[in-house]
């Protein structure tokens, strides 16, 4: 029984839906066909709870966290762990329920445990909360490990077949995901804490799975729940090239800039065929045009400082080609597996032949910082995380300088069905799911991040090109030139960060003037534009997976 007398319902009591129903997919193989094979251990992907108990205070929001367990689980399918999540947002989750495949009854890749060790429960707990919970972790068999846990509101143990084990050679290591709930409302690691898991190794070759099952964390201390691991191979559920074409048309964002904004994006061929010029370390009297599809650009090596890219030498050309071309801008599509396969990231990359100069926010002044910020070719991108069980849009990635942030559907906005719209930041292009002020530094002191719903809009579905989706093979889509070029997009600096500071701190007063260059010196390089940046293969998760 709750101990609390509010009648405001909880975030999570509401279920989130996307604003349209999902169209049927192009016929294919297995992409969105509802069960994935991981060698011999089928999973399905479960989105329907019947809730076991919660809390209403601590953790985000300090509206607490609610424990579900699978509901209408298919017949043959059997629950692996329990499902949990903030208060603080809609019901939007999911989890993994397992089959076993390999018609070996003595060695099968399931087995219940043989025991339940009781790793918290909540009695002692003088919050908010329905009752008393209790979070069970399964006792496996030898060759087995167990996936997720149990929770009950009985202190009693529950029944062995209840749940499952895998057999080892199906698993492969966890870390902690983001935070779900602590009983305080700030963060403390000497108390309990529940966390969601994600596999250890991620990226394009890792066949760790995600199951959806959450882990706890006792005074520091995790406990060491594997994921599941493909053994089957990356590619079976995969989306062919018809698939990826609806997928885009359903999921392409639209993506505005702010009223303000001057350096708009163009197409890398309007770049090249507007003057673009490519320079060698050595002959820096005697650059080169570059073709419209960089064919003349060195392919391969490394980031050497030997060759980069600039504007046209004309004073004219070079403004010109700075504002970019909205009309022609196209986003460059990466398609790369993830998470053993289960899931299909859409990388939707943009160009920009110019990033413009940042400002700053200091207390109650607003800065422009001269030249801080402004560098020639710049790489942005957004990631749609998508299910490869039913094709659904899970999660969606805004890149912000050198990190960014993974936004699940509850936070998205969406126009025209299921279609998420992103912000790009003033001048800088960073995406926001909202818009708004992001400052980027620390209390009223940073770097501005302004975004706004203005006129200029892209519309990324009349405007994609596939450029590498490398499980399908070479014959299924085109990789130009261009994406091959490994060097740098733009010059290093001409100027000195140091000098244009001291041009910003002359207006400070003086109290601020410290405080405002130890935050603007500790940003990294991208944000302050001191060195030309690299294409989409020169980013850590082209292979990898995104930094959050």
């Amino acid at each position: 029984m709750g101990n609390g007398l509010s009648t405001k319902p909880l975030p999570t009591e509401t279920l989130f839906t996307l604003p349209s129903p999902l169209p049927s997919w192009p016929a294919g193989k297995g992409f969105a066909s509802g069960i994935i094979d991981l060698g011999g251990l089928e999973i399905c992907q479960i989105s329907k709870f019947t809730k076991i108990w919660a809390t209403q205070e601590g953790g985000l929001d300090n509206l607490g966290a609610s424990f579900f367990e699978p509901s209408s689980i298919p017949d043959g399918f059997l629950m692996l762990g329990c499902y949990s999540q903030p208060n603080n947002k809609p019901l939007s989750g999911w989890v993994v329920a397992a089959k076993d495949a390999t018609n070996d009854p003595s060695n099968g890749a399931l087995k219940p445990p043989i025991d339940y060790t009781l790793v918290w429960s909540s009695e002692s707990l003088k919050i908010k909360q329905d009752g008393i919970g209790y979070i069970w972790l399964p006792t496996p068999p030898d060759g087995y490990k167990a996936i997720g846990h149990i929770v009950t509101v009985s202190p009693d143990k529950p029944a062995l077949d209840r749940i499952r084990c895998v057999r080892s050679d199906f698993t492969e290591s966890n870390e902690n995901g983001p935070w779900i709930w602590g009983p305080a409302k700030d963060f403390n690691e000497n108390v309990v804490n529940i966390y969601s898991s994600r596999p250890r190794n991620r990226g394009i070759e890792a066949m760790g799975v995600l199951t959806g099952t959450f882990v706890t964390q006792n005074n520091g201390v995790s406990l060491d729940l594997p994921c599941l691991k493909n053994a089957n191979g990356n590619k079976n559920s995969m989306p062919n090239m018809d698939q990826v074409t609806a997928l885009v048309k359903d999921y392409a964002p639209y993506i505005y800039y702010h009223p303000d904004e001057q350096y708009f994006p163009a197409s890398v061929k309007w770049f090249f065929e507007n003057g673009a010029l490519l320079y060698k370390r050595g002959e820096e009297s005697n650059p080169v045009k570059i073709d419209s599809t960089g064919s003349n650009l060195p392919q391969g090596g490394a980031n050497d400082d030997a060759y980069w890219i600039d504007l046209p030498i004309d004073d004219a050309a070079k403004e010109r080609v700075k504002k970019g071309d909205l009309s022609d801008a196209k986003g460059y599509l990466q398609v790369k597996p993830m998470f053993g396969g289960t899931f299909t990231d859409v990388v939707i990359w943009l160009f920009y032949p110019f990033n413009g100069p940042a400002r700053a926010k200091v207390e109650f002044f607003n800065v422009p910082l001269g030249k801080i910020g402004q560098h020639v070719g710049d790489w942005e991108h957004v990631t749609l995380r998508i299910s490869n069980f039913n094709g659904e849009l899970k999660s969606v990635y805004f890149a912000q300088h050198s990190k960014g942030i993974w936004v699940d559907g509850p936070g998205l906005e969406f126009e025209n069905g299921n279609r998420p719209v992103i912000y790009a930041s003033l001048n800088g292009h960073a995406s926001y799911p909202k818009q708004g002020l992001v400052l980027q530094g620390n209390g009223n002191i940073g770097i501005r991040n302004d975004s706004g719903k203005g006129k200029s809009v892209m519309d990324i579905a009349s405007k994609f090109l596939v450029v590498d989706a490398e499980y399908l093979g070479s014959t299924e889509y085109v990789e130009p030139p261009w994406l091959n070029y490994a060097r740098k997009w733009g010059p290093k600096i001409s100027y000195n960060t140091d000098d244009e500071l001291r041009k910003v701190e002359k207006v400070l007063p003086g109290k601020l003037k410290n405080v405002f260059e130890n935050i603007v010196k500790s940003l990294p390089n991208e944000v302050l534009g001191e060195d030309g940046p690299t294409g989409p293969k020169g980013k850590d998760s082209w292979l990898g997976d995104e930094r959050s």
